[in-house]
This record gives C-alpha cells, sequence and structure tokens, in this order.
C-alpha cells in the first residue's frame, strides 16, 4: 500500500469526499441527459427513436464492463483505476458537450459509460478497503448511499436547471471541472491497494471478453426491447446471444487457473441475496425516475425546469434515509432495514399507481416520492454493505463490480419491462377512445404496479436468501467495536 497516511478521522473524511463526488457525477449521468433530451434532439437534428441512445449508449457500456471494471480495480491498482476512470469519464463529458452530429454525441456518451464503469467499482472498493468492516465502515457507505441515492433525483434537477439557464451541452460540460478535481485529489487522499501477490495477478482475458460482451449484448436487448418488440426474433437472438455468452463465461471460469470471477465468492449466502435484491432494486427504483419524469412533463405540463425542481423533496429524503440506514444497520443489523426498505419502496410505487390525469404535483407526486426516498435510502445502503460484508480483501472490486452490475442490470431490465407496460397499455387506451392524457397516465399506472411486484418480491427475497446470522453478527460486532483493521 502506498499514498497518504489515512490514520486520522479528518483524513479518511476527505478521502471519503472524493469518493463520494465521483459516485455522484457517475451515478447523475444515467439521468441528467433525460430533461435534456429535447433541447438535444433539436439542436443536432435527432429523431426521437435515435434520441434514447443518447442515454442508452451510457447504460450500455457502464452494465457491460462494470464487472471487469471492478476485477482490473483488485488486479492493477484501484486507486490507478480509480483516477484513469475518472480522467476517460471527464474527457468524454468534455467531447460530448462539443458534439455537433449524433454519431459524435452517442461515442461520447458510451466512453462515458467506460469511464463510469472503470472508475465506480474501483472507488467502492477502496471504501471498503479503507474502512474498518463494522460501524465505520456503515457509516462510510451510508454517506456514499445518500449521495449516490440521492444522484438520480439530482441528475433530473440539475438537467433542468442547467438546459433551461444554459444550454444542453452543459449537462456534460459539468463533469469536467468534478472529474478534473477528482483526478488532481485522488493521490493526496486515497491510498493504493491491489492483490497482495504481483506475480500471481493474471488477467482472465477469455473470461473478460466473454463476460462484457455478453452483459453488452444483455443490456442492449433490453434497453432496445421497447423498439424492436419483445417478441421479435431481433431480441429473442440478442438475449439468446447473451446467454449462450454467459454460459461460455461460466465454463472458462470453472477451467480457469485464476478466473476473472472466482466463483468461491459466491459461497457467501449474504453476497448471493444482496445481489439477487440489488437486481429487484434497480427493476423497481430506475424506471420510476424515468416514468414520474414523464408524467410530470407530458400529462401535468410543468416545463424541464419545474420538473428538476419537483425533484429536490426526493433527494432530500434520499439523503435523510440513507444517513440513518448506517446507524440502523449498527443497531439492527443490513437485513431487516433491507427489507423495510424494500417494503417502503412498494408501498409507494403503488401510490404512484393512483395517479390521476387531472391530477396536480402536490396530490399525486409529492408524498409518494417523499416515500420513494426514504425506501430508496434504506434499500441502497443495506444491500451495499450486505454486499460487501465478509467478502475477503483482496475481491473488494469483484464484490463492488457484482452489486454495481447487479443494479444496473436490473435497472435496464425493469425500465424496458415496465416502458413496454407503459406504451402497450396506452395504445390499448387510445384504441377504447381515451384522451392522450387519460391513455398516457393508464399506462404509466400499470407500469407503477409492476414496479411495486418487483419491490415486494425484493422484500420477500431478503427475508428468504440474506443470512438473519450475518445480519446480526455484523450488528454485534459493529455495537461492539469488534471490527476487522483493513489489510496494508
Amino acid at each position: 500500500m502506498s499514498g497518504p497516511d489515512l490514520s486520522s478521522p479528518r483524513a479518511k473524511n476527505l478521502a471519503l469526499m472524493v469518493l463520494a463526488l465521483t459516485q455522484f457525477i457517475v451515478v447523475i449521468d444515467a439521468s441528467i441527459t433525460n430533461v435534456a433530451l429535447p433541447s438535444i434532439g433539436k439542436a443536432l437534428d435527432i429523431d426521437e427513436k435515435s434520441l434514447s441512445w443518447v442515454v442508452n449508449s451510457y447504460t450500455l457500456v457502464f452494465g457491460g464492463f462494470l464487472l471487469l471494471g471492478g476485477r482490473l480495480a483488485d488486479f492493477l491498482g484501484r486507486r490507478r483505476m480509480f483516477m484513469i476512470g475518472m480522467t476517460l469519464f471527464g474527457a468524454a463529458s468534455l467531447a460530448g458537450g462539443f458534439a455537433q452530429t449524433e454519431a459524435w454525441l452517442i461515442i461520447a456518451r458510451a466512453v462515458q459509460g467506460l469511464g463510469a464503469a472503470i472508475a465506480s467499482p474501483a472507488a467502492l472498493s477502496i471504501v471498503t478497503t479503507t474502512f474498518a468492516e463494522g460501524s465505520e465502515r456503515n457509516r462510510a457507505l451510508a454517506i456514499w448511499g445518500a449521495v449516490a441515492g440521492a444522484g438520480g433525483a439530482a441528475g433530473v434537477l440539475l438537467g433542468g436547471v442547467l438546459t433551461e439557464w444554459a444550454g444542453w451541452e452543459w449537462v456534460l460540460f459539468v463533469n469536467v471541472p468534478i472529474a478534473a478535481f477528482v483526478v488532481w485529489q485522488a493521490p493526496q487522499r486515497l491510498v493504493e491497494s491491489r492483490e497482495e501477490e504481483e506475480s500471481e495477478r493474471t488477467l482472465d482475458i477469455p473470461g473478460a471478453v466473454t463476460i462484457t460482451a455478453g452483459l453488452a449484448l444483455l443490456v442492449y436487448g433490453l434497453v432496445d426491447a421497447v423498439n424492436a418488440g419483445w417478441g421479435s426474433s431481433t431480441t429473442m437472438l440478442r438475449i439468446a446471444g447473451a446467454l449462450v455468452l454467459i454460459a461460455a463465461f461460466v465454463v472458462i471460469e470453472l477451467r480457469s487457473r485464476k478466473p476473472l470471477v472466482p466463483f468461491s465468492i459466491f459461497r457467501n449466502r449474504t453476497l448471493r441475496g444482496a445481489n439477487v435484491v440489488g437486481l429487484l432494486t434497480g427493476m423497481s427504483l430506475f424506471s420510476m425516475f424515468f416514468l414520474i419524469t414523464l408524467y410530470l412533463q407530458l400529462v401535468l405540463g410543468l416545463s424541464a425546469l419545474d420538473a428538476g425542481l419537483a425533484y429536490l423533496p426526493l433527494a432530500v429524503s434520499i439523503i435523510l434515509a440513507a444517513g440513518m440506514a448506517g446507524q440502523l444497520v449498527t443497531r439492527l443489523g443490513f437485513k431487516p432495514v433491507v427489507i423495510t426498505g424494500m417494503v417502503t419502496v412498494g408501498i409507494a410505487l403503488a401510490w404512484f399507481s393512483q395517479i390521476s390525469p387531472d391530477g396536480t404535483y402536490l396530490a399525486d407526486v409529492l408524498v409518494p416520492s417523499i416515500l420513494a426516498g426514504i425506501g430508496l435510502g434504506l434499500t441502497f445502503v443495506p444491500v451495499t454493505i450486505a454486499a460487501m460484508s465478509g467478502t475477503k480483501r483482496e475481491e473488494a472490486g469483484l464484490a463492488s463490480g457484482l452489486i454495481n452490475t447487479s443494479q444496473q442490470v436490473g435497472g435496464a431490465l425493469g425500465l424496458a419491462i415496465l416502458s413496454s407496460i407503459a406504451n402497450s397499455t396506452t395504445q390499448d387506451s387510445f384504441q377504447t377512445g381515451a384522451s392522450q392524457l387519460v391513455a398516457l397516465t393508464d399506462g404509466y399506472s400499470q407500469a407503477f404496479v409492476v414496479g411495486a411486484c418487483f419491490a415486494i418480491a425484493g422484500a420477500i427475497l431478503a427475508a428468504i436468501l440474506i443470512s438473519s446470522k450475518d445480519s446480526c453478527e455484523h450488528a454485534e460486532a459493529a455495537q461492539a467495536g469488534e471490527v476487522e483493521v483493513p489489510a496494508a
């Protein structure tokens, strides 16, 4: 290990600030362009069907490369890969802001996704190797969760403000100074760490290629299913191809002397359960931001700026709930907090299903959005703690890559499913003679019902799959101060 002395609380807090700031801009970039899409379409003459790829290109590469990014951090150095990822992210943001054509912007967004996929798991693994397991790490991950969770809501808010007041280019330019600051601060604030035995560090290239291609093709098939059609041969072939590649990856890993993903990590029951819950968290929550934004703008008629401001209560509730979640995990263990969070999300989404075509923000959106924020904060933090709990230090990057991948693939899957449900329900309503506002509201409402089912399924599976013993032992150790000191 090399770098600054992190023995003081102040030094650790400054390190956490750099890491949390990174996760904030990585998360907001998945949503910040949503509000700016109409302006981008007009400026670069991009049709509506192609416009979705301004968002999808980022999601596709981010989801596809997360697992590889996490493992590279373990192999090549967590701080080094963190800095490479953020440099790439900042450069792509700058290039995207200057885009003059559709292809230019979409390629820049894809490179942004690659930078995020390298930086994000490296940052989370640095958190887990910097802060001792127990109450110290719970507090750090609570702050991490608050910032990351609020990023989704803040992305819509910032997107609205920047598009209205500065122009769509600034939803990308805003990343550049933040990325530059983070890369400048990293050597001064973060400690370098990697797997202990340098001679043993060999990258499993066949495994890396097959899992990255498989995940990327899976996300691509899911995000484009709305356009291609769920039952179309194109979608079926993409998903089948992805499953073949993932199966090939499993075969390669079982035969590899130094696998990219040692399957022994899945002997950890809590890690397995946390990743399943992470998948369902993504399925229920990521699409929520998308659907609420559409309802606010297309049904209630709010401007981009007003739609962004409407997310403020949601963002604040996420931050407050995530802050409490770390303390609750220390007191109660991660399992009951995850279950409570997922149930709360389910109630909020069921409430959203009651939206009205002639509704108002105060009557239809405000209270369930605050409830959803509380649920998100209470879910995101303990799921991350559970996913990283009990893992070996040399597998920190892998474990962080796994939970990030579960959430991102879940988000892509949930968005694809709920968008299809919303679109088909809207079409059915049109055919029965409903007005545009009524038909759109029917579609969003039905999608929220299914999203609520995903959340409740997540709560049930958290109760079944996450180890109560691990949860209780984690809480007891945290309360007693019996923590593992991160290895050098």
